[in-house]
């Protein structure tokens, strides 16, 4: 019976190492192509930050909770709702990946150094809080479902906010392009991502409400979705 777990380990490892192999390279690509240069060095400090936090994460995943991984390798959505917006955020983020590189090329924007610096610290603060919802809830899937044996989780960052993993992101996102020397980037990246995110929590807290046990109640115990004191 050793030998199946052993085997679906070694597979699981196998795609968790070619899905970071090939965001690395893409996320290289996005980032230097548009710069015309490797000489671009919040960009490679960024990578760092992005990266680094993400083998250590992958591999506590893979030790401890194999079936975590399996579900956030879900990338169909079911509603059609979410088929668009997904659809909409991705092409956003790689916008958002080329919009640096060209502000880079072309000197639009002349973002301080210890602001560039400060914003790769908050990035790596909103991946720390993303990894957080992680280990508390071993059922945040990439796809807005609900699973068997699925139950309501109240402790850690979901005593605050009802979304986590989105205030995470939200950290992450905002902070990405002065990470990358790009006020232009922000503008645009911005008004974007709360649009989305405000339409994906809203089907979420929908399916949740109806169908998992507890939510109801755990609403009104945690009443703020996303900002503490604000919604």
């Amino acid at each position: 019976m050793g030998k199946p777990r052993k085997k679906d380990g070694d597979g699981m490892a196998r795609k968790a190492l070619l899905m970071f192999t090939a965001a690395l390279v893409v996320i290289f690509l996005f980032l230097f192509v548009p710069a015309g240069t490797l000489d671009y060095w919040q960009a490679w400090i960024f990578m760092a930050v992005l990266f680094v936090p993400v083998i250590f994460v992958g591999t506590y995943l893979l030790k401890n909770d194999p079936e975590f991984l399996k579900r956030r390798f879900q990338f169909s959505e079911r509603m059609k709702s979410q088929k668009r917006i997904i659809r909409i955020s991705q092409i956003v983020f790689f916008i958002g990946l080329l919009v640096p590189g060209l502000d880079y090329r072309f000197g639009w924007s002349h973002v301080p150094v210890p602001l560039v610096l400060l914003a790769d610290v908050l990035v790596f603060l909103g991946y720390v809080l993303v990894f957080l919802v992680f280990r508390e809830n071993s059922y945040a899937s990439r796809i807005i479902e609900i699973s068997k044996g699925q139950k309501v989780i109240s402790t850690g960052p979901y005593a605050v906010v009802r979304h986590p993993m989105y205030l995470g992101s939200i950290l992450m996102y905002l902070s990405m392009p002065i990470a990358l020397g790009s006020y232009v980037a922000l503008l645009f990246f911005a008004p974007v991502i709360f649009a989305i995110l405000f339409f994906r929590i809203g089907d979420e807290e929908k399916l949740l409400r109806k169908s998992l046990k507890g939510y109801k109640e755990y609403c009104k115990k945690v009443r703020f979705r996303l900002l503490p004191g604000i919604w």
